[in-house]
């Protein structure tokens, strides 16, 4: 679509602009002027310097004035002699100032080399070092006096002075001059030293004036530079009157556009109003999904796996709950996940407070992410209650479904003793392991209403009992995920009108994952289900059947049920089948297309939904159509398919793919294991830590036992905070990402698409930086 508009400069910007014109004279002259004064200062500085140094060099009799004008003739007089010397003395220049310590050795040569000896130099290193008024360094000086014989010398001495940057100053001839220029030098220092004071706290007070209004002053600036970025972006009408730009925009978001359209231009003033069209395309258009503050932590993980493309499959819609959920799975403790959630809670509450805001990165991750941290840790209830573990120990709220007593013989007739193992007082007094009998009539009354019966926290076999829960439960929840990932890119094969990736990928790839694994969790129920306590010890091995499935064995096995061998024999035919039908069927159903079925062109209105950048789809340019019933032809499709078409890297890609795929199912559903391993390693780091803490503050007598139990929980709260719920809270997040990304996306998420972003002031601190410059 195109926006036609005159450009119109906002009041407020062009008062932003005379105010900072006007400071910047201001700061400009201010500061100028103060260099000023400070460079008067310091050459004041150094000419007091300079006096007093000097002031021991040469000491000439105020009284002694001679009189004569001009040299004695040398062929008649000796220059040695003394009257020879007094009128000389009449002659005598002098020459003072201020050289850098680096300069004196050079300085001194060219002297001598130049004046030819008519000079005499006297130094005086100071004691202190001085500013240089010019650059403003810090540096050591010499303070030199030349006296010299003649205007000509005098004037090749100045000459030599200003080569070599030396600050000259006025050499006073009498002591009373001299002591009136050192009485006028220290008043116009003290004025200087009040003025520049003076000068430094108006320029304060400028500065702190400026400083109040500088952060809106550069949002603002940041705000101009973005819209200029924009608009440079844009280009001139044949009238070069008007802009012209080509953005997108959302089809739910028309309406406020042109109202924004509207409203600009009549705040503007335009004389044309600005005015939008609506231009048809075949480009794929970048992808928008819309969040809210609890969606947005959870599109920013399917995110950073990648954006997806247009019109593709979110999975963030259903990462909300499978996320929080396999998370729980692995971090299942009530109390554990109690304390995270109120944490969350807390952070939900006070979402506005503003500190929460602009606090540290740490604490600001957590806050962006409080509605996930809320999920993990309701869910972590949730599976705690299921594991019945609340900070390792167990609860029982509905009352066990074990009854001991029915264990004894008294409670038995006779006839029964010989049939079952019972207790008597002996057994109970002699052995330290007693075992519970589930065949015995009336020990097992019926399962826990919820979660695991408490009475395993004393087993010793608890270990072994969780273990082989846990483990069957990660591979169910594994392989449904993963057939949920297969069955979700059948709805993007429909979308982008490829049926044929339905028939020759996605049914091929769901029937290698339920005969084999499918049939796997058909196994766990069956024998859930179908054998009880008494059968139990006659039940066969799941894992030995799922092995004998494959390997065919030679002796007939007892099985789980009758005719089962087979079902698996079909199972493995239909698994063996589909393996074919994934390498070749797509290669050879497009070389079919791009064949002997001609190429049809494209013709709608509006988007494209398939994106012309691969073999496949240059094939499918007239499938696509004669499914919607299209039968235009257009020349120029022929031409592109007939060039790009390369069944070669189609077959290698599919190839590529299937054995990917093929080989993942069976990674991939070992790689659900994690779900068992971390609930089996969080279930003993929390059993641990209350043994090692808990239990021994809970053990000392009553005479020191309240004074320790104090630090003892205080520690045991500290270790639950940062081992438990930190670190191993972190460690189960970054495994949940890994199966929503490894496991669960890529069985039908691309994420090869472009994302929406739109122009907001809200982005300007991620895309613009104070060194950004307008192009």
């Amino acid at each position: 679509m195109s926006n036609s508009s005159h450009l119109a400069w906002p009041v407020r910007w062009v008062a932003c602009d005379e105010q900072l014109q006007k400071l910047e004279v201001e700061l400009r002259e201010v500061t100028k002027n103060k260099e000023k004064l400070r460079k008067n200062l310091l050459e004041l500085i150094e000419y007091t310097h300079m006096l007093r140094v000097t002031k021991t060099f040469v000491k000439r009799n105020v009284e002694f004035e001679p009189t004569y004008e001009e040299f004695p003739s040398l062929e008649s007089d000796s220059l040695l002699d003394y009257s020879c010397m007094q009128r000389l003395g009449a002659k005598l220049g002098f020459v003072s100032g201020l050289i850098n310590q680096g300069k004196v050795e050079a300085f001194e040569k060219m002297l001598w080399r130049v004046c030819k000896g008519y000079t005499i130099v006297s130094y005086a290193e100071l004691d202190e070092s001085l500013e240089d008024p010019e650059t403003g360094e810090v540096i050591k000086w010499y303070v030199f006096l030349i006296s010299f014989w003649g205007e000509q010398i005098g004037h090749k001495v100045k000459k030599i002075c200003d080569c070599y940057h030396c600050h000259v100053y006025p050499y006073p001839n009498t002591a009373e001059e001299r002591r009136e220029i050192q009485e006028g030098l220290n008043t116009r220092i003290q004025d200087l030293y009040t003025v520049l004071h003076k000068t430094e706290d108006y320029l304060r007070q400028v500065l702190c004036k400026a400083a109040e209004s500088v952060y809106s002053r550069v949002i603002q600036v940041k705000k101009m530079k973005a819209i200029y970025h924009m608009l440079n972006m844009c280009s001139f009408d044949v009238t070069n009157k008007c802009l012209i730009a080509e953005v997108w925009c959302p089809e739910a978001d028309l309406q406020d556009l042109r109202w924004a359209l509207e409203e600009g231009s009549r705040e503007s003033g335009a004389t044309i109003p600005s005015f939008m069209n609506i231009i048809p395309t075949k480009e794929t258009p970048p992808t928008r999904i819309r969040t809210n503050k609890f969606t947005e932590g959870f599109q920013n993980i399917v995110d950073a796996y990648g954006v997806g493309s247009y019109r593709e499959v979110n999975p963030a819609l259903f990462t909300i709950i499978t996320f929080p959920f396999l998370f729980a799975v692995m971090f299942g403790d009530f109390g554990h996940g109690f304390v995270m959630f109120l944490f969350a809670l807390l952070l939900v509450l006070n979402e506005n407070h503003p500190r929460l805001n602009q606090s540290q990165e740490i604490m600001r991750m957590f806050f962006n992410g409080r509605y996930i941290l809320l999920l993990m840790g309701l869910f972590s209830v949730y599976t705690g209650l299921i594991y019945n573990d609340c900070f390792s120990k167990s609860v029982n709220l509905f009352g066990s479904g074990w009854n001991v007593s029915a264990m004894y013989s008294s409670s038995h007739p006779p006839a029964e003793h010989k049939k079952m193992v019972l207790w008597n007082d002996s057994v109970v007094r002699h052995n330290s392991i007693l075992q519970l009998d589930p065949s015995v009539p009336g020990v097992f009354r019926g399962p826990y209403p919820l979660g695991i019966d408490p009475i395993w926290n004393l087993a010793t076999n608890r270990l072994t009992f969780l273990n082989s829960f846990k483990m069957k439960m990660s591979v169910i929840l594994g392989i449904i995920h993963m057939t949920f990932g297969v069955i979700l890119g059948i709805f993007n094969h429909l979308h982008f009108r490829k049926k044929f990736n339905i028939y020759l990928v996605s049914i091929p790839e769901l029937l290698f994952m339920l005969c084999i694994f499918g049939y796997l969790i058909f196994m766990i129920f069956y024998k859930w289900l179908v054998f009880s306590a008494e059968t139990s010890r006659v039940a066969p091995s799941i894992l030995i059947e799922f092995i004998n499935m494959f390997l065919f064995p030679a002796s007939k096995t007892n099985g789980l049920y009758t005719g089962q061998e087979y079902v698996q024999r079909v199972l493995l035919v239909v698994t063996a089948l589909s393996v074919p039908v994934l390498f070749l069927g797509k290669p050879l159903f497009l070389l079919w297309l791009h064949n002997g079925r001609s190429c049809f062109g494209v013709n709608r209105s509006g988007y494209t939904l398939i994106r012309k950048d691969s073999e496949e789809e240059v094939s499918l340019l007239g499938s696509q159509d004669v499914e919607e019933g299209n039968h235009q032809v257009e020349d120029g499709c022929r031409e592109m398919a007939c060039e790009e078409f390369n069944f070669g890297e189609i077959l290698m890609t599919q190839v590529i793919h299937s054995i990917e795929y093929c080989l993942g199912c069976i990674s991939n559903t070992a790689s659900y294991l994690r779900l068992w391993a971390l609930s089996l390693a969080h279930a003993q780091l929390s059993d641990v830590l209350w043994a090692m803490l808990m239990r021994v503050g809970l053990r000392v007598d009553t005479t020191y036992g309240v004074l320790l139990l104090l630090p003892v929980i205080a520690l045991f709260a500290v270790l639950t905070i940062f081992i438990l719920l930190i670190m191993e809270g972190l460690s189960a997040f970054l495994h949940a990402i890994r199966l929503h990304w490894v496991e669960f996306q890529n069985k039908f998420y691309v994420g090869a698409g472009t994302k929406f972003v739109p122009f907001s002031f809200s982005l300007l601190s991620s895309k613009f930086n104070n060194d950004d410059s307008v192009a």
